[in-house]
């Protein structure tokens, strides 16, 4: 068990009141912080920031929580419109490109990649193993051109609706490492269920 908040400020200190210091996160004891999640990025959009903004400050609090010695969860996924454009490879490889270029790509080896398509969270839809394969290897993919052995050991998990029925066909994709499990881990029946697959994926 490893404790972990849901954002980071970008800011190490000074007046922002409300922000969560990657300082204060550490003191707490706590090991990972997610960074970009979607519903975060929603809120920023509704101040009407353009996307290199977004992309801008995702990075800026990925290298906070990094210096401070945390493992970032950063949330990666494209909209619903981004999907159906078939969009998907270029929002990611723009975030992903984005990221290598503040810290390099040695520097993913203590970050967690979360697939997290945004038009399957909170709307009964879910991508299927396959799409969910095919989008990790591409993530993977995109890290090995910059650092091969980064790319193999890269931990990229799945969060888009994963639910007990799912769970076990998506975790057993070469390139899913993974869930990141919202609302649904309140439900213990289902988030039991959901371990137990992981814990399969992890036994091989």
């Amino acid at each position: 068990m490893h404790w972990g908040t849901q954002n980071v400020s970008a800011y190490d200190e000074g007046p922002y009141t409300g922000e969560i210091s990657a300082s204060m996160i550490k003191n707490f004891g706590c090991d990972y912080v997610l960074i970009g999640h979607s519903e975060r990025r929603c809120l920023y959009e509704k101040l009407e920031l353009d996307q290199f903004v977004l992309d801008q400050i995702v990075a800026e609090k990925y290298t906070m929580a990094t210096r401070h010695g945390l493992s970032p969860i950063i949330c990666i996924g494209e909209t619903a419109e981004d999907y159906e454009a078939g969009k998907t490879e270029e929002v990611i490889a723009r975030l992903l490109d984005v990221l290598i270029k503040h810290q390099g790509a040695k520097a993913l080896s203590q970050t967690v990649l979360a697939y997290e398509p945004v038009w399957a969270i909170g709307t009964g839809k879910s991508a299927t193993p396959e799409w969910a394969q095919e989008v990790h290897a591409f993530m993977r993919e995109r890290v090995a051109q910059s650092d091969i052995e980064t790319a193999q050991s890269l931990r990229i998990i799945y969060g888009g609706n994963v639910k007990k029925e799912n769970a076990r066909a998506i975790f057993a994709k070469p390139d899913v490492d993974g869930g990141l499990i919202g609302g649904v881990s309140l439900d213990v029946d289902q988030f039991i269920k959901i371990c137990f697959s992981a814990a399969l994926k992890e036994a091989g």
